[in-house]
């Protein structure tokens, strides 16, 4: 099942999402300094390509390098890649085929705008860990 909801989530959204994401981290690159910004930026990509499957969860060792990268982050880039999520997320609710795309489309809203200090990990894994 999640191999049919990514495919229909690259067709309708993941595609542009990705491209989003890509176009940011390559921007983000020209600068030296913010190449660990473009890094997140290559990261939530692939995270946006194939969501299904996979979650965001909180890097436990993440302090205020964290934050005040993030900061930084929404300023740069992180403001106008959740303003996609939400406008993609808002199209894809019309139809019932659509809502648990735009449902997934709104879960990525908070690491579009925060993105250092997270991890994306396989639900399995997660489930995984949970059960031990």
């Amino acid at each position: 099942m999640r191999t049919i909801l990514n495919i229909i989530w690259i067709i309708l959204a993941g595609w542009v999402l990705f491209l989003g994401y890509i176009v940011a981290g390559i921007l983000l690159c020209i600068p030296i300094v913010t190449i660990p910004w473009a890094i997140a930026s290559f990261r939530i990509a692939r995270y946006a390509i194939w969501p299904f499957g996979r979650e965001v969860v909180s890097k436990p060792t993440a302090g205020v390098g964290s934050f005040l990268g993030n900061v930084l982050w929404v300023v740069l880039a992180g403001w106008w890649l959740a303003i996609g999520h939400i406008v993609s997320g808002i199209a894809l609710c019309i139809t019932i085929i659509g809502i648990p795309m735009g449902i997934a489309d709104f879960k990525m809203v908070p690491v579009s705008l925060m993105p250092l200090g997270k991890e994306i990990v396989s639900t399995r894994k997660s489930a995984f860990d949970r059960t031990l």
